[in-house]
């Protein structure tokens, strides 16, 4: 009969501590998703911003050699990421297959200016960036315009700064919801030996030793909910990226491996945190609460 019990208990036992690390990684596993998608926000919206290109065009009598100190200190330039230098003539031949007419025949004169194209590093596309950026082009003699789309650049960034802040809300919205849920979970396993754990303190073991022994498998439940969250995860950034290559989600190992880090991180910090307050609780409850 003890025996049929012993194992009853045991089963019983297993089955808590696994729902225990099912629901921590279950929850993890949200984490991480949404830390995915704060850094592949990051990395979006510099992929837009890179997008953005300052056009220069050029006055009729630059002279070939100051042009080309000119390209050369625009590569240099740091808020230079790439620089493309087009001719009158490209850029007559370009317009002219977008129109399907020659235009320069019928105009008898090519009417465009050599330009430079300038695409910018994702930290200087902002409207005062960019402004700055004009100003100093403007004041080289061989310079007679430049050209960029302010309006999009200060709706780009508006909703850049938008989606930033409710992307943190958010985050940390979710987070305290992490936080409840794997403290609920620990709560439950934590309850279930309330028994065991007054009888300890009676026979006169201190709360740090009776504590202890919860922590350290809380501890391990955590780290195991935590490796079942990043198997998953890495599962569905294998899938995605396979679907959808473009996005890149593996390109980067480094911030993976932070993603993953700090998964496990939360897994021990939380089960650490619940455990220590759920133990506490249970260690100040007199013998008859323990019944409610």
């Amino acid at each position: 009969m003890n025996n049929s019990f012993d194992k009853y208990q045991k089963r019983r036992l297993r089955s808590s501590y696994f729902s225990v690390i099912i629901s921590i990684g279950l929850v993890l596993f949200l984490v991480g998703f949404l830390g995915l998608i704060l850094l592949k926000t990051n990395s979006i919206t510099k992929h837009f911003k890179e997008k953005v290109a300052i056009t220069i065009f050029l006055t009729d009598n630059a002279k070939s050699n100051d042009v080309e100190i000119f390209k050369a200190e625009l590569k240099k330039a740091e808020y230079s990421k790439e620089v493309v230098y087009i001719s009158k003539k490209d850029a007559a031949k370009k317009y002219s297959e977008e129109i399907g007419e020659d235009f320069v025949n019928f105009l008898g004169s090519n009417p465009l200016k050599n330009a430079i194209d300038v695409s910018l590093k994702s930290d200087f596309v902002t409207p005062e960036q960019m402004a700055s950026i004009e100003k100093q082009l403007l004041n080289r003699s061989i310079v007679a315009e430049v050209v960029y789309d302010k309006s999009l650049i200060e709706l780009l960034t508006k909703n850049i700064n938008r989606i930033s802040f409710w992307m943190l809300l958010f985050s940390a919205l979710f987070t305290l919801i992490a936080v409840v849920l794997i403290n609920s979970s620990i709560r439950l396993s934590v309850y279930s030996k309330r028994f065991t754990i007054k009888t300890m303190q009676m026979v006169g073991a201190t709360k740090g030793f009776i504590r202890k022994p919860f922590i350290w498998k809380s501890i391990k439940l955590g780290v195991l909910g935590a490796i079942v969250a990043i198997l998953a995860l890495l599962g569905f950034i294998l899938y995605v990226n396979k679907m959808v290559p473009e996005i890149e989600l593996l390109a980067d190992y480094k911030v993976l491996g932070i993603l993953f880090a700090f998964i496990i991180l939360m897994g021990i910090l939380i089960t650490w945190i619940s455990t220590f307050f759920a133990t506490q609780r249970f260690l100040n409850l007199r013998t008859d609460e323990l019944y409610y």
